[in-house]
């Protein structure tokens, strides 16, 4: 089979057998990983190699119980990062700037292009690999786990190793619905009804809806995973709002915040009558928080940090 045909008849894997990695096949697979693309240069992610077999249980377990990322002979996690460029930048006497949407952005495609090339050079060696999003399930407590600083936040786990079953590939959308000409293509019902057809038998009912509501419908896993997500985002000094430092302040304190206006919503849901925000007398934020028998008053740089200080305040002893 050649690489063309491998890769259009590619499926993930997810029964190993035991057999080990020779470490001269996982240096290949990461010397192919480090040659992806990157845009400036930057190399703004990292890969996690977790050998650890307890860490490995704990990941597993907050993945969904997916036992494949035990039973590997390899587990990665893909690390979106801007810590290691700022710690670069300041060595040499630099200032790093801060764009947390451009460096999440930039970030999170550098670690998809570098896990791509990782997952197909282990697949050319004749391995088997699985993508694990559910390591964002809970994101906050993989980052934690992971011990990721300030301006590391996980994008996805992958397993690599012996195959102990050949699956087919699975069914994907009609090209015509993903790959449009000159300008996007709007849907009509025949389109969707195609995409359907093309995708039921990925479902043992053959009905594609009931795992597309599972994950996308109201209620489905992405909604309850994005909140979680966005207090991780902060908290790893992705927020545009709250750096990393004002975010974990808050979240210690049992305000749950991926952002200025969420922090707010649950100071007030928690009996807080207002939220005033102002500017002080020499440009800096202040915040008040006030209900009936107190306020606090914060000031920072920001006013994410200005509301933490003023939590801070109304709740000395936690955290």
């Amino acid at each position: 089979m050649d690489a063309l045909e491998r890769l259009t008849r590619r499926a993930s894997v997810r029964r190993y057998r035991p057999d080990p990695i020779p470490e001269a096949d996982i240096d290949r697979m990461l010397a192919a990983a480090q040659q992806a693309p990157t845009d400036a240069s930057g190399q703004l992610y990292t890969i996690l190699r977790v050998r650890d077999r307890g860490l490995r249980e704990r990941l597993a377990h907050l993945a969904g119980d997916q036992r494949h990322v035990v039973e590997a002979a390899e587990f990665f996690v893909l690390l979106a990062d801007l810590y290691r460029i700022e710690r670069l930048l300041a060595h040499r006497g630099s200032s790093p700037g801060r764009f947390p949407r451009m460096g999440l952005h930039f970030a999170l495609v550098d670690a998809a292009l570098a896990g791509a090339h990782l997952a197909v050079a282990a697949e050319q060696m004749g391995y088997g690999i699985c993508w694990i999003g559910g390591v964002l399930n809970r994101a906050d407590e993989v980052a934690r786990l992971l011990d990721l600083p300030p301006g590391v936040l996980p994008v996805s786990g992958l397993t690599v190793g012996v195959p102990d079953e050949n699956p087919a590939p699975r069914p994907r959308l009609p090209r015509a619905l993903v790959v449009h000409t000159d300008r996007y293509r709007r849907y009509g019902a025949d389109d969707l009804e195609a995409a359907y057809r093309a995708m039921a038998p990925i479902s043992k009912t053959g009905d594609w809806l009931k795992l597309l509501a599972h994950y996308f419908a109201s209620g489905g896993a992405m909604e309850a995973r994005d909140p979680i997500y966005g207090r991780a985002k902060a908290r790893q000094g992705f927020a545009d709002d709250l750096d990393a430092s004002a975010a974990e302040a808050l979240f210690v304190r049992d305000v749950d915040a991926g952002s200025l206006a969420e922090a707010v919503t649950d100071l007030l849901k928690k009996g807080w009558r207002g939220v005033l925000f102002g500017q002080g007398a020499f440009g800096e934020s202040e915040v008040w928080i006030e209900r009936e028998t107190e306020a606090h008053r914060g000031e920072g740089q920001h006013p994410g940090d200005a509301l933490a200080e003023a939590v801070k305040a109304a709740y000395p002893n936690e955290g």
